[in-house]
C-alpha cells in the first residue's frame, strides 16, 4: 500500500516519464522498425498540421477581436452603460525584488495615467527583505512621484526565510495578500467590490485596461468566479534583444492570444486580473511553488468545485525580454525563463492529487484540465524533436528491404508537402510579428525591420534547444524529485537610450494600439 507521499511522487514521475517514453521509444523504433517509424512520423506530421491549421484560426479570431477592441472607448463606454462601476476598487499588485528605477517607473506611470478614476486606484508595492535596500529605495522613489496618482500607495515587505515558503514571487504574494486582507477587514470592504491586478515589475498596462477590465466585470454574471487575462506582449525592449529572445516572446504572444480566442482551455498567465474574494476563497497565492500565476487559476477551480472560468481581455500588457547586455548571459536567461515557464509541469500532479479528492467537480471536466496540462507539456517537449530530427532519422538508416517499398519512395514527398503547410503559421507569424513592434528608437538602423522578417528562420533550432530542451529539463527534474526554486529573470534596457527613447519603448505598442 503506497502511501500519500509516495502516490504523490508517482504522479510527478508520470509526466517526465511519458516524454521520455515518447522520444525513447520513437529512437528504438527508428532502428528496429523504421518502416513503423515512417508510418507514425506521416500520421504525426499529419496531426501537427492540423494543430497548424487549428492556431492560425483562432489567431486570425484573436487578432480581429484585438482590433476591434482597441477602438473602443471603455471609459465612455462604463460611464454610458454602467451604474455600478465607482463603487469598484482597483488594487494593483507589483512584486518587486532588484529592479531597476527605470523599470519599476514605466510599470507605475502606466497605471497613473489609465484613463480610469484613479481615486478608486490603490497600489500595493510587494517587495523582499532579501534586497531591502532596493525596495526602500523604489518604495520612496514611487511615492515621491506618483503619490498624486493614486488614492493609496501601499508597502509590504515580505520577511526573509518564512517556514514554508520557498523565495519567489508566490511567496511574495502571499504574504502581500494576507496582509491586505487584515487592512481591508479592518476597513470593512467588501471582498467583491475589490478587483486585483497581478503585474510583474515590468508589466507596462495600456491605457484602457482598467476601464476594459471594469467594463468585463461589471457586466459578467458572476465576477467572483472568473478571472481576467489579457495579451501578454514581451516587446518593451524589444529593438535591443537577441533574435531568439524576440523569437520566443512572439511566440509566447501568439499563443496567449490563440488561448483567449479558444476561453474553454484558457488558464492565467503572467499578468491578469481577478476578484479578491476569489483569491481570499483559495486560499491567496501558492507560496511553495514556483508557477503560481497560473496555479491560482487551479485553485480557483478547485475552491469553487469547477465552477470557475477565464475571460480573455483582448487588450494588451506589455513586459520585458530577459535581455542582457552580453548575448550568451541572455541566451541562459531565456532557457532558465522557458525551464521555469515549463515547470507548469508541476499542475499535472497537483491536479490528479486534488481531484481525486473533490467528489463535485464533474469527472469530465477533470479530464479535460488534466489533459490540456499534460498534452501541452507533452508537445512542448517533443513536438520540435519529433519534427525536425527523429522525423528524418528513419529515412536515413533505414534498411535495404525498407527502402525498396512504395512508402519509403513517397515518404520524403509527403513530409515536405506537409511541412510546406505547416509552414503557414510561420509565414503568419512573421506578418503578425510586424505590427506589434514598439516604435524604432534612433539608434536602431531602418534595415533592422528587415532582419525582424528573417530571424523567423531560426525558429527550429530555437524550438528545440530554447523550448524543448528546457521542458525536457523541467520534467525530468519533476520526475526526480528535484525541485526547481523561483529565478529572478534578468531584464536590462539599452543604457545608451535617452529618457524620451526609454519612454516610448515601456508603452511600446500604444502607437500601434491606437490606430
Amino acid at each position: 500500500m503506497l502511501s500519500d507521499y509516495q502516490k504523490y511522487r508517482l504522479y510527478e514521475i508520470l509526466p517526465g516519464a511519458s516524454i521520455w517514453l515518447v522520444l525513447i521509444l520513437s529512437m528504438v523504433l527508428t532502428f528496429v522498425r523504421p518502416l513503423w517509424m515512417i508510418y507514425f512520423i506521416i500520421l504525426f506530421d499529419i496531426y501537427w498540421v492540423l494543430k497548424v491549421i487549428n492556431f492560425v484560426f483562432y489567431l486570425i479570431i484573436a487578432w480581429f477581436r484585438f482590433h476591434k477592441t482597441k477602438k473602443i472607448d471603455w471609459k465612455e463606454k462604463i460611464s454610458r452603460e454602467l451604474t455600478n462601476w465607482q463603487s469598484k476598487k482597483h488594487l494593483i499588485f507589483l512584486t518587486l525584488y532588484n529592479e531597476q528605477w527605470d523599470v519599476v517607473q514605466e510599470a507605475v506611470k502606466s497605471v497613473s495615467e489609465a484613463t480610469y478614476d484613479k481615486s478608486n486606484f490603490i497600489l500595493i508595492i510587494a517587495g523582499e527583505e532579501r534586497k531591502k535596500e532596493n525596495y526602500e529605495f523604489i518604495l520612496k522613489k514611487i511615492k515621491e512621484n506618483f503619490s498624486n496618482n493614486f488614492s493609496e500607495i501601499i508597502g509590504i515587505m515580505h520577511p526573509a526565510d518564512l517556514d514554508g515558503e520557498i523565495p519567489g514571487k508566490g511567496s511574495n504574494l502571499h504574504y502581500a495578500e494576507k496582509t491586505m486582507k487584515e487592512y481591508i477587514d479592518k476597513k470593512g470592504w467588501d471582498y467583491d467590490e475589490l478587483i486585483v491586478s497581478i503585474f510583474d515589475i515590468d508589466t507596462v498596462c495600456h491605457p484602457q485596461y482598467f476601464a476594459y477590465l471594469t467594463y468585463l466585470y461589471c457586466t459578467h454574471p458572476r465576477p467572483t468566479h472568473s478571472s481576467f487575462q489579457p495579451i501578454a506582449l514581451y516587446n518593451n525592449n524589444m529593438w535591443e534583444s537577441q533574435a531568439m529572445l524576440r523569437i520566443m516572446a512572439f511566440g509566447t504572444t501568439f499563443w496567449t492570444m490563440t488561448s483567449l480566442a479558444r476561453q474553454d482551455g484558457l488558464v492565467t498567465f503572467s499578468s491578469h486580473s481577478m476578484s479578491f474574494t476569489a483569491i481570499v476563497k483559495a486560499g491567496f497565492h501558492e507560496k511553495r511553488i514556483v508557477s503560481e500565476d497560473s496555479r491560482i487559476f487551479y485553485q480557483c477551480l478547485l475552491a469553487y468545485d469547477g465552477d470557475y472560468e477565464v475571460t480573455p481581455m483582448y487588450l494588451p500588457i506589455s513586459m520585458d525580454t530577459v535581455r542582457d547586455d552580453n548575448w550568451w548571459v541572455s541566451l541562459k536567461n531565456l532557457y532558465k525563463q522557458q525551464r521555469r515557464w515549463a515547470w507548469g509541469v508541476e499542475h499535472v500532479p497537483f491536479l490528479l492529487w486534488e481531484f481525486g479528492k473533490n467528489k463535485k467537480i464533474p469527472w469530465w471536466k477533470k479530464f479535460k484540465w488534466v489533459f490540456l496540462e499534460w498534452e501541452g507539456k507533452l508537445s512542448w517537449c517533443v513536438v520540435a524533436i519529433l519534427i525536425t530530427v527523429v522525423g528524418r532519422l528513419p529515412l536515413w538508416v533505414a534498411p535495404e528491404s525498407v527502402r525498396q517499398s512504395a512508402l519509403f519512395f513517397n515518404a520524403p514527398h509527403m513530409l515536405e508537402t506537409l511541412m510546406i503547410m505547416a509552414m503557414l503559421g510561420l509565414f503568419l507569424s512573421a506578418i503578425l510579428s510586424m505590427p506589434l513592434l514598439p516604435p524604432r528608437p534612433s539608434s536602431q538602423p531602418k534595415h533592422k525591420y528587415i532582419i525582424f522578417i528573417l530571424q523567423w528562420a531560426l525558429l527550429p533550432f530555437t524550438m528545440i534547444f530554447i523550448s524543448a530542451i528546457p521542458g525536457i529539463d523541467a520534467a525530468t527534474h519533476l520526475m526526480f524529485g528535484r525541485y526547481l526554486g523561483f529565478n529572478v529573470s534578468q531584464k536590462k534596457r539599452a543604457s545608451d537610450q535617452s529618457g524620451k527613447e526609454r519612454a516610448a519603448i515601456g508603452r511600446s505598442s500604444l502607437s500601434f494600439f491606437k490606430k
